[in-house]
């Protein structure tokens, strides 16, 4: 029976836009696995793997993945990996795969800085054509109660050196995250957020509390409100008043989101306010996507 190369540590998760990628394990878990609203990496340990060993997962998968066109190196920051060892996984990736075509990962703004541009330049020139960044605020009261753990101004910095360095940057943001008392604040600063750090594609996720997290907690026991969903909808458009400066793609299609859209701004920026206006004035359930369909 045929059983693959990579001994994947479980869970393993990769932005959408990486569904049909190769997934290859460089780091497991989070390197800051603090944030009070994130479940994903709860269960594992910080750490990176054996250099020897990716090399030798991505040598084993040219043998059945030789026209893989994209890879993903997960876990949750895999830029936190050390400069040399990106750089050899990178060039294992070439000499191994030489039909991948770009290389994309997870990065947050403490591994970003300490790269900085001319780390983030060096593994540019050996293949990595993407960084994803989570900022998920650009409030300060907001990054301060959850633990993001990094300051409106050094996520922005970050975001600069990214582009700086010729990666592609595709940021995400958290609409709910603030809760009703914060929804406003958190939404527009974020918005005004997205405009100036300028990154290439961005994508407004709704919050779900996972149980188990600090914020699940903290609304299961009053002392945090979600926004509903006209609620989250709301967030969205003064996130979008916020964004007449942005330029480039602006999803609102995750799967978490009630109202998928997809927008090209500043063209369809009016279109989808107005939009937007019209459904939260109506509350009409059928205009948005049924809790059963959204696959969370």
């Amino acid at each position: 029976m045929w059983s693959s190369p990579i001994r994947y540590e479980e869970p393993v998760f990769r932005p959408p836009s990486e569904a049909h990628s190769l997934i290859l394990q460089l780091t497991v878990g989070c390197s800051w696995n603090r944030c009070t609203y994130c479940g994903m990496y709860r269960n594992k340990e910080f750490r990176v793997r054996s250099t020897s060993e990716v090399l030798s997962e991505i040598e084993a998968c040219s043998e059945f993945a030789g026209d893989v066109r994209r890879v993903f190196l997960a876990d949750g920051d895999a830029l936190a990996a050390p400069l040399q060892v990106l750089k050899e996984t990178l060039s294992g990736i070439r000499r191994y795969l030489p039909s991948v075509q770009r290389v994309g990962l997870y990065g947050d703004s403490r591994s970003i800085l300490r790269h900085g541009v001319d780390g983030l330049s060096a593994l540019k020139a050996r293949g990595l054509g993407i960084v994803y960044f989570g900022p998920e605020s650009g409030d300060p009261e907001t990054l301060r109660s959850v633990r993001k753990g990094a300051t409106v101004e050094r996520q922005l910095e970050a975001s600069k050196q990214v582009t700086a360095s010729g990666l592609k940057l595709s940021m995400m943001v958290l609409l709910g995250l603030a809760g009703t008392d914060g929804s406003e604040r958190h939404a527009r600063a974020t918005g005004r957020f997205l405009a100036e750090s300028a990154p290439n594609y961005a994508a407004a996720l709704m919050l779900t509390p996972v149980s188990g997290t600090e914020f699940h907690s903290a609304c299961a026991q009053d002392r945090l409100q979600m926004p509903d969903r006209w609620g989250l909808l709301q967030e969205l458009a003064w996130m979008l008043e916020e964004m007449s400066e942005f330029r480039g793609p602006f999803f609102a299609n995750h799967a978490s989101n009630y109202l998928p859209l997809k927008l090209r701004l500043p063209r369809d920026r009016e279109k989808a306010l107005h939009m937007l206006e019209e459904v939260i004035a109506r509350r009409d359930e059928k205009d948005l996507t049924p809790e059963w369909a959204r696959g969370l």
